[in-house]
């Protein structure tokens, strides 16, 4: 009772004395990420779909395409829309009708990392070059809101891409496309692209190039903290999160201001952790990928 009402009373203090002993007040050493899971095809209405958990951190991610009709500027390529939620169920914060600052932020930055790290080749999105190509939206659903809110969505996204497997098609010479799945929605589109019928053409994987992967750590006073949670993420002083990708690459560094600087010391600590994050979580990808197809051939290996 004494020790629960000093974490209540001085939450910071109580941290510290675990801090400094470089260990987290649930034993979880500072450098180590929580537990992380992947679950494949969580969602049989979407086109590809994973469920990713980091600690108590819960996301849902779905892949839905349609047809589009391409761009003049880039008629060999389709397109992908990334769309981050959170709904009141994820947290106590969350208030039904408001809108929350953090999921745009997010949903900006999983757009960004998606696109900078050139995962998915838009060329493979394409079905008839200036006719017809897949337009795929990406949502992310955040389920429960324990902190690292980035790594996961993004851990989430790339799951649910490598899970993504493009309809059958078949074009005709008019540019009608003929998706096994059936109908395709074009409302709205000025094109005579029209969607129906089946085809005997098999379904194909999405290739996917190097996956990134987000860790998140905290800075306060001279500890470094990997993958915090919600509560370290609201008392603790600074953030820093690090996209690497699966070949050991930097993809982004993001910093949203905070009491300490970025030295270049803590900087090349957290390039380390995430590095070997990386490779952690490429092997649970990897390992969930095998347990859901036989042929598992969807990510780069070194």
């Amino acid at each position: 009772m004494e020790v629960e009402a000093f974490k209540r009373l001085y939450p910071l203090p109580f941290y510290e004395r675990y801090l400094d002993s470089s260990v987290r007040p649930d034993g979880r050493p500072l450098g180590r990420a929580r537990p992380t899971s992947v679950s494949l095809g969580a969602v049989s209405t979407a086109d590809g779909s994973a469920l990713v958990k980091i600690g108590n951190t819960t996301m849902l991610a779905g892949v839905k395409l349609e047809v589009m009709v391409p761009s003049q500027e880039t008629p060999d390529q389709g397109s992908i829309t990334v769309d981050f939620q959170m709904p009141p169920i994820c947290s106590p914060l969350v208030r039904p009708g408001r809108p929350v600052e953090a999921a745009s932020v997010i949903s900006e930055q999983l757009s960004n990392v998606l696109t900078s790290s050139e995962l998915v080749n838009l060329s493979e999105l394409c079905i008839a070059p200036g006719k017809a190509a897949w337009m795929a939206y990406l949502d992310v659903y955040c389920l429960d809101a324990d902190g690292s809110l980035l790594d996961t969505a993004l851990l989430a996204s790339v799951a649910a891409l490598a899970h993504l497997q493009l309809p059958a098609v078949s074009v005709s010479e008019e540019g009608r496309v003929y998706p096994t799945s059936g109908d395709v929605s074009m409302e709205g589109a000025e094109t005579s692209i029209k969607v129906k019928g089946n085809s005997i053409s098999p379904r194909r994987r999405l290739k996917l190039g190097a996956a990134p992967f987000a860790l998140t750590c905290m800075v306060h006073k001279k500890h470094l903290l990997a993958d915090p949670c919600a509560e370290e993420e609201t008392l603790l002083q600074s953030s820093i999160t690090i996209t690497m990708n699966q070949m050991g690459r930097l993809v982004s560094f993001y910093k949203p201001g905070g009491a300490v600087p970025a030295t270049t010391a803590i900087v090349k600590e957290c390039i380390s952790l995430a590095r070997r994050r990386a490779r952690e979580v490429q092997q649970i990808l990897k390992e969930a990928l095998e347990d859901h197809i036989e042929s598992p051939s969807l990510m780069q290996t070194d």
